[in-house]
């Protein structure tokens, strides 16, 4: 899970990874990212309009994982000329707010977790590019799963972050080795 680099895997429980609504979120959410603010704060204005997912294991009535997902264009993200000379962007989706649960750490969970929202962005919501604001702890994480770096560094209150991103285009998707699990 972000934040654990070199961490060795551990067996995997049984998961299930299914829709949730935003209100199953806001608990791990804060518990996990921002843990000294009011559980008000880890709500987004986007809220409603996202696809939230939750990872479960059996008897457990909460999620273990969670992320948000949402349909974003790239951040300064360049037009690109058509061959008819139209400019467009590349659709892309955005996720947000990924936390794991610190017991649940080091089993492929975020991992999975991720793939289901990499698989969502792409066939739910039709983007051919997924992309992050990753705390800079956490970037080797995201590396090691095929996501690349774009942009400097900023900070959100004082946790310092970089914009990251990967293509879902199909020959790409197929070569990232983190998809095969």
């Amino acid at each position: 899970m972000p934040g654990e680099v070199g961490s060795e895997v551990k067996s995997p429980p049984v998961l299930r990874i299914t829709r949730i609504d935003v209100e199953a979120t806001l608990e791990l959410r804060q518990s996990v990212l921002w843990p000294t603010l009011p559980i008000a704060d880890v709500r987004l204005a986007e809220d409603e309009k996202g696809l939230h997912l939750g990872a479960f294991v059996p008897h457990h009535e909460k999620p273990i994982a969670v992320i948000s997902l949402f349909d974003r264009p790239l951040p300064e993200q360049e037009l690109v000329t058509s061959e008819n000379d139209r400019p467009f962007q590349s659709k892309s989706a955005c996720f947000r707010k990924f936390a794991c649960d610190p017991m649940y750490r080091n089993y492929g969970i975020g991992t999975k977790l991720l793939q289901h929202a990499i698989e969502a962005a792409r066939l739910t919501l039709g983007a051919s590019i997924i992309w992050c604001d990753a705390r800079t702890t956490s970037s080797a994480w995201y590396k090691r799963r095929g996501m690349i770096q774009f942009g400097d560094t900023f900070y959100k209150r004082d946790v310092e972050y970089i914009r990251m991103k990967m293509s879902l285009d199909a020959d790409l998707w197929e070569t990232n080795p983190y998809n095969a699990i």
